[in-house]
């Protein structure tokens, strides 16, 4: 099944060994092998990188490495296809402009009937691709784009736009599986709810914890008694690191099931 992985810093972070383990899950340690993708947020722009091949065996998994990226705010995926077939449009992270940024989405879980269940409204918010995970995205933006309308240039309200991925976040539970990865450029949001395991070569049925959360300091003392680096910077960095599959063994603790929280800054400023 595939796998979400985020990180919200507050300051720019090199991730090297996350990085690395999250990509051994796209297609070495688990059958996520229908492509990858890593949204760095820098300033207001997006470096999307994306294949729609197994990250574990990528050159450009090695690049990013080598290059040592930096960022406060990254989504990225490992994707097993289970609507639409292994392309280029339909790997996550999916990205779009409204209000004069670029809004980031990847999501994890089947949501069966939203073609049907949720018409467009709007003719210039539309999917490229052919996912239920696009669409949802494309429905979200529908329903946040008035408030970037409204606030003409400025960030809407916090409680504005967690009202609006509260109600849209429900209503995709009522579909099926639903975890997913929002940013707006401005705050990480993350909504927790039912994955499935994969089990001796099989998948569960969806279960929480959809998602976990760790502190960078926490994970940083894990990691640095295996011998692991993180980042080359320094480990005093607030920093909170997001996945569906904790990357070790220590230092991650589950997200509540239903739950949206919202991170800024390497901090948890809010959850429903």
């Amino acid at each position: 099944m595939c796998e979400l992985f985020g990180v919200s810093a507050a300051r720019p972070l090199q991730l090297h060994y996350s990085l690395e383990e999250f990509a051994k899950h796209g297609g070495l340690k688990h059958p996520n092998k229908s492509g990858w993708g890593i949204a760095y947020y820098q300033g207001k722009d997006v470096l999307l990188l994306k294949e729609a091949s197994p990250a574990a065996s990528s050159p450009w998994v090695n690049f990013i490495e080598t290059v040592g990226l930096q960022s406060q705010m990254v989504i990225a995926h490992v994707r097993y296809a289970t609507t639409g077939a292994p392309l280029l449009e339909n790997t996550h992270p999916f990205r779009r402009e409204i209000g004069g940024r670029f809004h980031i989405f990847a999501h994890n879980g089947t949501l069966e009937g939203v073609f049907d269940k949720f018409p467009f409204e709007s003719e210039f918010i539309r999917p490229v691709g052919a996912t239920d995970s696009e669409y949802g995205f494309c429905i979200l933006l529908q329903r946040l784009q008035p408030l970037w309308r409204d606030a003409k240039g400025a960030v809407p309200a916090l409680e504005d736009r967690l009202a609006v991925i509260a109600r849209t976040a429900a209503d995709f539970r009522g579909l099926g599986s639903a975890n997913f990865l929002y940013c707006d450029g401005d705050c990480l949001f993350v909504h927790a709810h039912r994955r499935s395991f994969d089990e001796n070569g099989h998948f569960s049925a969806p279960r929480p914890p959809g998602l976990c959360i760790g502190n960078r300091l926490d994970l940083f003392r894990s990691f640095q008694a295996k011998g692991l680096k993180l980042a080359p910077l320094d480990s005093t960095t607030p920093a909170l690191m997001l996945a569906s599959v904790p990357l070790s063994e220590e230092g991650w603790s589950p997200l509540p099931e239903g739950s949206v929280t919202v991170l800024k800054d390497g901090a948890q400023i809010a959850q429903t």
